[in-house]
């Protein structure tokens, strides 16, 4: 009986002792046949194949498949693994992770605005470029740091239209030290050309263009394209020379003889004085090239001078300024500045003292008792704008300025001296003192005598 149980110790034998039961036999999947309508089933399902008329088994492919180890419980071959395999290799990708093919994609970069107000001309030997910095992206967003900026520089054709394929790069702003380039919230870049080449070349035209960018990858739309002449420019002035007053820091300057191409120059228009202020404990510009300057006042123009001096009379003493003298000739029918002079910085200090009190007169009146006097002391005003009051001097020696009874400066020009006494003569001057500590000579000496009164 035990060589008569089957693997999984079931009897083999039939309930009444007879032959051996034989199970029916199972269908094995038929794969070869079924597999090409499996295919085709999940190409449909996928989009891969269109599906222009309905496919579907035989009737007696289904009738196979339903008598398949896939729907019986019944022993299973070795054609169920291949099926699976199939089965998988199709669905895997529909039971695993993300479903969006391809590398992860960056996010699209900021792209400021184009700049739309580009303005040219020439200054000195140069051309000067001024323009606003975009403060928002195509989007509308708002730029959260300060763009680079790239100076492009062409020519034009010999009709004046633009040349695209001369049009470079000459020059890169980075983002970080805009602001070094940023005056009245505008953006102010020169860009040099060789005196050599002007002289080769003169009244050449060049157009300009600039574009701004976040990022390496994206710049923004090309600005407006401007032009601008240039013609040969006196050379610098070498060197200012300067005399503060007590009114005027007075300029004087020599007259320039050659172009900066070493040419004869003839015909000079004039000058013109620039003068810029900084702190006074920051380093003294060295060269004509101010770019770089921290400026508390920018250089703004003080005045025109048709003689190489000029008086600034509108300063303040304490100040630090930077004078810079540019000459102006005429080319094309239009004023064209030299270079900036060498620059003068200054520091006016106020070491001039007011001027004497004038019109002293000293009166004895008699006090509150009857042996005690007081001496009233009046003088004319000074006129001094920056005048902080008096001092008032006592001496009983004539021509000594002996001591003073005032220790607070006098804001009127008057006082009473309460503390004569009787039998003494004295003699008494003034003096003036400005806001900067400045005391002015003594005023005429005004004498009195402090005698008893009559019975």
């Amino acid at each position: 009986m035990q060589d008569r149980e089957g693997k999984y110790h079931r009897s083999l034998e039939s309930p009444d002792g007879s032959a051996p039961v034989i199970p029916p036999a199972v269908s094995i999947f038929p794969v070869r046949e079924a597999l090409p309508h499996i295919a085709v089933r999940a190409a449909r399902w996928l989009g891969i194949l269109p599906c222009p008329f309905p496919i579907s088994p035989s009737r007696a492919t289904r009738r196979a498949w339903r008598e398949t180890a896939l729907l019986r419980k019944a022993r299973v071959t070795g054609h169920w693994s291949g099926f699976l395999a199939v089965f998988c290799y199709l669905f895997a990708p529909f039971f695993s992770g993300c479903g969006a093919p391809g590398d992860p994609v960056p996010p699209s970069p900021t792209v400021p605005v184009a700049v739309s107000d580009l303005v040219a001309w020439q200054a000195g030997d140069g051309v000067e470029l001024v323009f606003s910095l975009p403060a928002r992206s195509v989007l509308g967003e708002k730029l959260g740091t300060a763009p680079a900026v790239e100076i492009v520089r062409g020519s034009l054709k010999p009709d004046g239209a633009r040349d695209p394929k001369s049009f470079r790069v000459v020059y890169t702003i980075p983002g970080a030290v805009v602001g070094n380039y940023l005056a009245a919230g505008h953006v102010r870049f020169s860009d040099p050309i060789s005196p050599l080449e002007t002289k080769a070349h003169p009244g050449a035209t060049y157009a300009y263009l600039v574009r701004t960018r976040l990022s390496t990858r994206r710049a923004s739309a090309d600005s407006n394209v401007v032009t601008a002449r240039v013609f040969p420019v006196p050379q610098p002035v070498s060197s200012v020379r300067s005399q503060v007053t007590e009114t005027a820091v007075n300029l004087t300057w020599p007259v320039p003889t050659q172009t900066s191409a070493g040419e004869p120059l003839s015909g000079i228009s004039g000058y013109r004085v620039y003068r810029g202020e900084i702190d006074p404990h920051a380093p003294e510009p060295t060269s004509n090239d101010l770019s770089a300057t921290h400026w508390i006042s920018p250089p703004a123009l003080l005045g025109p001078s048709t003689t190489n001096s000029y008086s600034d009379a509108q300063f303040e003493f304490g100040k630090t300024y930077v004078y810079a003298v540019r000459t102006v000739v005429r080319a094309d029918g239009s004023e064209i500045e030299s270079d900036n002079s060498e620059p003068r910085t200054i520091t006016p200090l106020d070491t001039f003292p007011p001027a004497p009190p004038q019109d002293l007169v000293a009166a004895v009146l008699p006090g509150a008792t009857p042996s005690a006097f007081v001496v009233d002391l009046s003088w004319s005003s000074n006129l001094e704008t920056d005048l902080a009051g008096y001092r008032v001097y006592r001496s009983e020696q004539e021509g000594a300025r002996g001591q003073l009874i005032t220790p607070d400066l006098l804001p009127v020009p008057a006082v009473r001296d309460r503390s004569v006494a009787l039998g003494h003569r004295y003699w008494y001057t003034v003096t003036a003192v400005d806001r900067a500590g400045n005391e002015s000579g003594p005023s005429r000496p005004a004498a009195v005598d402090i005698a008893e009164r009559p019975s």
